[in-house]
């Protein structure tokens, strides 16, 4: 049953646990053992706890026992990206800058909201230094591979994340997104990640990148992420953007709405970048799945032209200002490539800044007309599949070319819509994703309507494909842990 275990999902591990079939201490067990099991072959976590993990999950099986559950999640594994505060563990985001021996006494909102539903923390999901790139590889942990393919990346920045989930290890996964660092992991490695409404889900400490930063739930169904949803949303006075608590409890209504009649826009360029044909044609496919379904689907454009010439100074600002905030020591062990990114906001000028944020108002306000005639609106979340995840001298997409093909995520950051990305077949054996973006503040239709998707099209987890992808990793892995994680001990 261990398999069976490991690609449960969180809502089927409640409905066992209510019926006293499986406890959160076998659950825990097997998260613990999958992580070591692949580990050494993905590379997917900074650290990880097993005796606090385990102590918990005690705690869990005896309330459950009782009967006496409390919170959402009470007994669910949850992976914490390193870019999250979570008390007693440190908080590294892929550098070499922090010094891990700090009290460590705070949590972010939403690790404080999970904390508090009694999810169960066992780790640190790995990232790229300050979630920089849309890859997965830093100075201080190395490079972070796909499972479904050990020679590609899982994305980034969330790529840890994303990848502790198709490796089985748990049901849920937390990741961030300023530009696309929850859905691009997501389209790469074939799971669900949602980057809710700007707001909708606090934020803390506050990004370099500023307004264009969410936080969000990754999962591998997603009932599982509306779920996770209701238990990080809400509002936290430490983010002055955060949104008031919306009421809906989005758990029970993800599986209630319809598509028929929804107005749905078909765009494979979003108005300005191909993407690759086999792409294409599997968000084709995506869209006439949703016009079976009662959808009436319109090929309409968002955007006329990239704004990528918006996105760029507001992001290079942020860049520099992490980099002023440094001393010479941090700079000299961060990564070479974000020193240099960094160094390029230098000259941005005020009046370059100050033009872009004027654009971008203009942006938001086209995008939220745009929404007045559709409800939803289909694209791909990425022009590929899975890059390399190392340099290559053959022009294929690897980290080196990575602004080539980071091409559609980061626009509705700059318009804060709730956009996902969920699976919508496989090309050449690595999974494609389909983004599907709705109006301000629609989480819910977005979370409906992929919902009503995944209940059309979903494959059983894992797939024979994965399955045997897996198998291969176990192998390359050895059983071992590498050895920069070890339990740690709380301050």
């Amino acid at each position: 049953m261990t398999d069976d275990i490991g690609f449960m999902p969180a809502t089927r591990l409640l409905e066992l646990y209510r019926a006293r079939k499986l406890s959160p201490v076998e659950v825990m067990r097997e998260t613990l053992r999958r992580l070591e099991r692949y580990e050494g072959a993905i590379n997917a976590f900074v650290l990880y706890d097993p005796d606090s993990a385990m102590a918990a999950a005690t705690a869990s099986e005896a309330r459950w026992q009782k009967g006496e559950p409390r919170g959402l999640l009470d007994g669910i594994p949850v992976a914490i990206k390193d870019t999250q505060l979570t008390r007693g563990w440190p908080r590294l985001v892929g550098s070499k800058t922090i010094n891990p021996d700090q009290p460590w006494r705070e949590d972010a909102p939403a690790t404080a909201r999970l904390r508090s539903e009694n999810a169960l923390f066992f780790g640190k999901t790995t990232t790229p230094e300050f979630g920089w790139k849309p890859l997965t590889d830093s100075p201080l942990t190395g490079i972070t591979r796909n499972p479904w393919d050990l020679d590609r990346t899982p994305g980034g920045s969330s790529g840890g994340s994303a990848g502790a989930l198709v490796a089985g290890v748990c049901p849920l996964a937390l990741g961030t997104d300023a530009g696309g660092s929850i859905r691009i992991p997501a389209s790469f490695s074939g799971v669900f990640g949602l980057k809710p409404t700007f707001g909708r889900v606090a934020l803390y400490p506050p990004s370099a990148f500023g307004d264009v930063s969410h936080v969000g739930p990754m999962s591998r169904t997603v009932a599982d992420a509306a779920l996770m949803l209701d238990a990080m949303k809400g509002p936290d006075s430490r983010d002055w953007y955060s949104l008031p608590d919306d009421g809906i409890a989005y758990r029970e209504q993800v599986r209630q709405g319809s598509l028929k009649g929804k107005r749905v826009a078909l765009s494979p360029t979003l108005g300005y970048a191909e993407p690759a044909p086999a792409m294409r044609r599997a968000v084709e496919r995506a869209a006439q799945v949703f016009e079976g379904m009662g959808a009436i689907v319109d090929t309409a454009d968002p955007f006329s032209e990239s704004p990528m010439p918006i996105f760029e100074p507001l992001a290079l600002a942020g860049f520099w200002a992490l980099l002023r905030a440094m001393t010479p020591e941090q700079i000299a062990v961060m990564d070479p490539a974000l020193v240099a990114t960094c160094r390029h906001g230098e000259s941005v000028t005020q009046e370059r800044l100050v033009e872009a944020l004027g654009k971008r108002a203009v942006l938001g306000a086209q995008v939220r007309q745009f929404f007045d005639r559709y409800d939803l609106l289909l694209s791909p979340t990425m022009p590929i599949t899975a890059a390399y995840a190392d340099p290559r001298d053959d022009g294929q997409p690897d980290p080196n070319n990575y602004r080539e093909w980071l091409t559609y995520t980061w626009a509705f950051n700059l318009t804060r819509n709730p956009s996902a990305s969920i699976p919508c077949g496989m090309i050449d054996g690595l999974p494609a994703g389909l983004m599907v973006t709705g109006p301000l503040y629609d989480d819910l239709g977005v979370l409906q309507a992929c919902h009503a998707y995944e209940g059309a099209t979903a494959a059983n987890w894992p797939s024979p494909e994965l399955a045997a992808a897996l198998a291969k990793a176990k192998r390359t892995a050895g059983g071992q842990v590498t050895a920069k994680i070890q339990p740690l001990q709380a301050h």
